[in-house]
């Protein structure tokens, strides 16, 4: 199993952000449909939600949209307003002392479902720069003023009224310069699932947060997080993510913020269960007093600054052993030079059912079917 890691800077809505989209929105269009995307709130109703919550993304908003073709499905999903649930792993943590500042997180999850992008951009007038989800949210990333934030699921597949986490994070990276202007700002905006963040700024200050269905913060001892929160509710599958024993970790440790990026690199933080759909596919290491970050992608460093930012590429493969550099992938027996015909597609949709199989199961017949003989 292979991804494709880009680096692209924008500074405004453009062609770079159109090639995006055209690549990924049939993927997400299946997902959106499959999981009742067309029931839920209108067009309008998006709009006027963006309007009241996140007033200064709305001409961003509308511009993506014009980019997208202007189509009512592509509106209502680019909201993210009351989306269909999604689920997800990670582990989360941030360090400061008087010198040094760190937020460091393991993304972790199946590689055929990440976009395997870093973006940079100024959409509001401002430089900033993360991962990106549902094509302009962010998972992670870092502003001008050093704010860094960080998301991790919940545990809890309950929704509320909210907005997707991720444009959330967009939205408080872009109006936000501190740790204690985030918190105002999440605590005013609501998201749809229940998400643990992570916090840290230039000044050193760092917070994790319980963010609960339908609007709820919850302020936490200790900027570490995994995939459960300190309720009454259970986490799902527990075992499965290890979300506990990961957290225990993390709350046991005692480095400065120079050695924490090394501590998400090893066991149990690390994961290596791809084809189960948990998988640790980037470290991404945030510096608030540089403005810098840092991805190790299968052991290799590739750096980014935000204000020297350099465009590029990188291919990463994953097995449930190793991580390596990509070249040409032999995995489970099977030969994926056709990995770029996967029909993904029908794999957006299975997985949005619940029906998902074994990736090699969206090769082109011929080459499954070669394999399996």
């Amino acid at each position: 199993m292979t991804l494709t890691f880009d680096a692209i800077s924008e500074d405004t809505p453009g062609p770079k952000w159109a090639a995006r989209w055209q690549r990924s929105w049939p993927a997400y269009e299946a997902w959106f449909m499959a999981r009742g995307g067309d029931t839920g709130p209108t067009r309008t109703q998006c709009g006027c939600a963006l309007e009241r919550y996140m007033p200064e993304l709305v001409p961003v908003y509308r511009s993506l949209v014009d980019l997208a073709g202007g189509s009512d499905r592509a509106a209502r999903f680019l909201s993210t307003w009351c989306p269909p649930p999604y689920l997800g792993g990670c582990s989360l943590a941030a360090v400061a002392d008087q010198n040094e500042v760190r937020l460091v997180r393991n993304y972790d999850l199946s590689p055929e479902l990440n976009e395997g992008l870093l973006l940079r951009t100024e959409w509001t007038g401002r430089p900033v720069m993360g991962m990106v989800e549902f094509l302009w949210g962010l998972s992670d990333g870092i502003n001008d003023a050093g704010l860094s934030v960080a998301l991790a699921y919940g545990g809890r597949s309950d929704i509320g009224e909210g907005f997707g986490i991720t444009t959330i994070l967009r939205y408080v990276l872009e109006t936000c310069d501190t740790v204690v202007q985030a918190i105002v700002a999440l605590r005013r905006i609501p998201s749809h699932m229940a998400y643990n963040l992570v916090l840290a700024d230039a000044s050193g200050r760092t917070a994790r947060l319980e963010i609960s269905p339908g609007g709820g913060v919850k302020l936490m001892p200790n900027a570490i997080a995994t995939n459960h929160q300190s309720g009454p509710e259970q986490a799902e599958r527990p075992a499965f993510t290890r979300s506990h024993e990961r957290l225990a970790h993390l709350d046991g440790l005692s480095v400065a913020p120079a050695d924490l990026n090394q501590q998400f690199l090893n066991t149990p933080l690390i994961q290596d269960r791809y084809t189960e759909g948990f998988g640790t596919l980037f470290t991404a290491e945030y510096d608030p007093k540089r403005c810098v970050m840092g991805l190790t992608l299968a052991g290799n460093r590739w750096d980014h600054s935000l204000s020297e930012f350099e465009e590029g590429q990188r291919f990463v493969t994953y097995t449930n052993a190793t991580v390596g550099v990509a070249g040409t992938v032999a995995f489970d027996g099977v030969d994926w030079s056709a990995a770029a015909r996967i029909d993904w597609q029908r794999l957006a949709a299975d997985y949005a059912n619940g029906t998902e199989q074994v990736i090699s199961a969206y090769l082109p017949r011929a080459a499954h079917e070669d394999v399996a003989a």
